[in-house]
């Protein structure tokens, strides 16, 4: 058995443990959750837990953060990213996981970047996401209520499964960065994967520090015929 397989192997298991836990030992439905759903979606925090609040929009932070990678890694995949990416903000780590294990390695990007490659590949877009997951973090942790958290984390699947899933996504971003290291051909390609490895801040330090992608050789020769007729 190969590393490959044992790695897609292991996605799938993990998925089916997650979901398994979550629906079958997780604690169960308060009455409450699609009211507190509701509010926080639509901005009606008053009265809930920060940390909660914060827990929550970080969930709607870490798909635009697998977007980065995503989007790229899936121009050389047969599956599309964009389903996966897309679910992501509603069932985070279910729809990552299956994206993890169905990929294949893809150290080389293929094609031109379009305006929504440039964008995820940007330091700047990299830079607005650890912005906004630093203030999210500090709120959360600042003005918290920690013991109210952990009564509800023991009560409450929607916070329950919610709080395993942040910490999922905060492990699994690794698992993407080795060939995303490889389709920008830099040196610092052990910097970087020492970097990644930290949990969410990882993540957000990466890619506000990885180089561009490179352009390849039509992308070069488009440029060189604009300058020229310029």
């Amino acid at each position: 058995m190969n590393n490959q397989l044992i790695r897609k192997l292991g996605f799938w298991l993990l998925w089916v443990g997650f979901l398994g836990y979550a629906f079958f030992l997780a604690p169960p439905n308060q009455p409450d959750t699609f009211t507190l759903i509701k509010n926080m979606s639509l901005g009606n925090l008053a009265g809930i837990n920060p940390a909660i609040v914060a827990l929550f929009y970080l969930m709607g932070v870490f798909p635009a953060i697998y977007a980065c990678i995503l989007f790229i890694d899936g121009r050389g995949q047969k599956i599309w990213a964009w389903i996966f990416i897309l679910f992501s903000f509603g069932v985070g780590a279910f729809a990552i996981l299956p994206y993890l294990a169905l990929r294949e390695n893809n150290p080389k990007f293929p094609g031109n970047k379009d305006w929504l490659i440039k964008l995820q590949d940007s330091r700047w877009y990299g830079i607005f996401l650890a912005i906004a997951t630093i203030t999210l973090l500090a709120f959360g942790i600042i003005k918290g209520d920690w013991t109210d958290f952990v009564q509800q984390w023991q009560t409450s699947r929607f916070i329950h499964v919610m709080s395993l899933d942040f910490c999922l996504l905060s492990l699994l971003f690794p698992a993407l960065v080795g060939d995303d290291i490889k389709r920008r051909e830099t040196e610092n390609n052990l910097f970087l994967s020492i970097v990644a490895i930290a949990p969410l801040l990882g993540a957000i330090t990466y890619l506000s520090l990885r180089p561009s992608l490179p352009k390849n050789n039509t992308q070069v020769a488009e440029d060189s015929q604009v300058s020229l007729t310029n």
